[in-house]
C-alpha cells in the first residue's frame, strides 16, 4: 500500500478546516438566545425564559484551560441526546473564565464576576439551575468522569421538577393534593435554606457541629423523601 504523503503547508490548512468545522458545530452565541442553544447574553437567555416558562442553566467553566469543563463539554453537552433535549427544555447560558482574555466579549466579563460572587460559585465547572424569572435556584450540578447525557438529564430533571411552570401544572392535574405539595416544597426549600444559612457561618469542624450538620441532613432527606410522593 502507497502512503501519500501532504506537503507540511497542506495539512496545516486541512487542520484548520477541520479546527474550524468543529469550532462552527458548537458555536457559542454571544449575542440573542436560542432554547437549547448555548450562549454569553445573559440578559436575552433570562428574557427569552420567561416568555417560553424555560429553566436555565448557568454553565460556570473556564473554557480553555479547565480540564473538567472540557470533559463535559465532549462527553455530556456535545452529544445529539443532550442537545436534542436541552432544545425543548431549558435556555444554556455560558459564563467563561478563560485564560484566553479575548474569548468573552469585555462587556460580558464584569457580569459574569458578579453572578460567580451571587451564585457562591467556588469552582470550575459548576451549573446553576435556574428557574424562568431568571433569580430563584432551583439547583446545583457538578462535573463527574462517569457523567453521561441521559445522566445529566436525569439529575437535570429532578432539579426543575419543583420549577413554578411544573408546580402549577402538578397542581392543575392533583388539584386534590394542592395544600400538601405546596406544604412540602415550603418544607423542602426551608430545610435547604436552613443548611445554606448554617454554612455562612463557617462554623468550626469539631464533633457538635458535625453532629448539627447531620441533623441538617436528615431534615433535608426527610423532606424529600416527603416530596417524591407527588409523582
Amino acid at each position: 500500500m502507497t502512503m501519500t504523503i501532504l506537503p507540511k503547508a497542506l495539512v496545516g490548512i486541512l487542520s484548520g478546516v477541520f479546527t474550524l468545522t468543529a469550532l462552527a458545530a458548537d458555536k457559542i452565541q454571544t449575542e440573542g438566545a436560542t432554547p437549547g442553544q448555548w450562549t454569553m447574553d445573559f440578559d436575552a437567555a433570562t428574557k427569552m425564559a420567561a416568555e417560553k416558562k424555560l429553566p436555565l442553566l448557568l454553565n460556570f467553566t473556564g473554557s480553555d484551560w479547565c480540564s473538567w469543563c472540557k470533559l463535559m463539554d465532549e462527553e455530556v453537552f456535545a452529544k445529539e441526546d443532550w442537545k436534542k433535549f436541552a432544545a425543548d427544555n431549558t435556555m444554556l447560558v455560558t459564563l467563561d473564565f478563560p485564560e484566553d482574555e479575548k474569548i468573552v466579549p469585555a462587556k460580558y466579563k464584569a457580569r459574569n464576576e458578579m453572578l460567580k460572587e451571587q451564585f457562591h460559585v467556588g469552582g470550575y465547572p459548576t451549573y446553576i439551575i435556574l428557574d424562568s424569572d431568571g433569580k430563584t435556584v432551583l439547583g446545583q450540578l457538578g462535573a463527574g468522569r462517569d457523567k453521561t447525557p441521559s445522566s445529566f438529564i436525569e439529575e437535570f430533571k429532578a432539579a426543575v421538577k419543583l420549577s413554578a411552570t411544573n408546580v402549577a401544572a402538578y397542581i392543575k392535574a392533583n388539584p386534590d393534593k394542592a395544600d400538601a405539595f405546596k406544604a412540602a416544597i415550603a418544607e423542602s426549600r426551608d430545610a435547604d435554606k436552613a443548611l445554606d444559612d448554617w454554612i455562612a457561618t463557617r462554623p468550626e469542624r469539631n464533633e457538635e457541629n458535625t453532629k448539627l450538620f447531620e441533623g441538617f441532613k436528615a431534615r433535608i432527606n426527610a423532606a424529600n423523601e416527603k416530596l417524591g410522593e407527588f409523582e
